[in-house]
C-alpha cells in the first residue's frame, strides 16, 4: 500500500508537472496561432486600403497651367470688383520669378474693407475650386496676402501701399518710367 502511494504520488506529480508544461506549450500554441491569425488579417486589411502605385502626373503643360490661371484670375476679379476694391493692378512676374506667375494687388479703404476682401477672394476660390496655399495678415487688416498657387493677391490700405509700392518693385516698366522721372527732375 505504502509502494502504491508512492506510484500515486510520483504520477501525480509527474501528471501535474506535464499538465503545466503541456498548458504553457498549448498556449504558446494558441498565442502563436492566434498570432498566426492575426498576422494574415492584418495583411489582408493592409490590402484592401493599399491603393495600387501610380506614376506622379508629369508636370502639366503651360498652355493648361495658364489657362488655370485665367480661371483663377477672373475669379479674383469678380470677387475684387464685387467688394469695391480701389485701384487693382494685375502684374505678370511670370518671366521674373518662380515663385508666382502674377501678383494683384489693390486696396481697400479701411482695415476692416481690406479683410472682407480678402474674405471674399478665399470663399468664391473655393467655391471655384482653388483651395488657397495660404492667407497671412487678416488679424490686422492693413496687407492681407491671399496665396492662390500662380496667383499672389496682395489687399492693402493705401499708406502701406505707398510705403512698400509693390509695383514698382516687381513692374520693370513701372520702375524705368519713375527712373525716367526722376532723372528729369534732377536735371531740370
Amino acid at each position: 500500500m505504502a509502494e502504491k502511494r508512492k506510484k500515486t504520488a510520483k504520477t501525480a506529480v509527474n501528471s501535474s508537472a506535464g499538465r503545466a508544461a503541456g498548458s504553457k506549450a498549448k498556449s504558446k500554441t494558441n498565442g502563436a496561432k492566434l498570432a498566426a491569425a492575426k498576422v494574415p488579417a492584418k495583411k489582408a486589411a493592409a490590402r484592401k486600403t493599399a491603393k495600387p502605385a501610380t506614376k506622379k502626373p508629369a508636370a502639366a503643360p503651360a498652355a493648361t497651367r495658364q489657362s488655370g490661371t485665367n480661371e483663377v484670375l477672373k475669379v479674383i476679379q469678380h470677387s475684387l470688383d464685387e467688394l469695391k476694391a480701389v485701384n487693382v493692378r494685375v502684374i505678370n512676374v511670370r518671366e521674373l520669378t518662380d515663385v508666382a506667375d502674377m501678383l494683384v494687388i489693390a486696396s481697400g479703404n479701411s482695415d476692416r474693407h481690406v479683410r472682407s476682401i480678402a474674405d471674399r477672394v478665399v470663399q468664391d476660390a473655393k467655391k471655384a475650386g482653388f483651395r488657397p496655399l495660404g492667407v497671412e495678415g487678416e488679424r490686422d487688416g492693413e496687407w492681407v496676402l491671399v496665396d492662390l498657387h500662380d496667383i499672389i493677391v496682395h489687399i492693402m490700405l493705401p499708406r502701406i501701399r505707398e510705403f512698400y509700392r509693390l509695383e514698382n518693385l516687381w513692374d520693370v516698366s513701372a520702375a524705368r518710367r519713375e527712373a525716367a522721372e526722376l532723372a528729369a527732375a534732377a536735371e531740370g
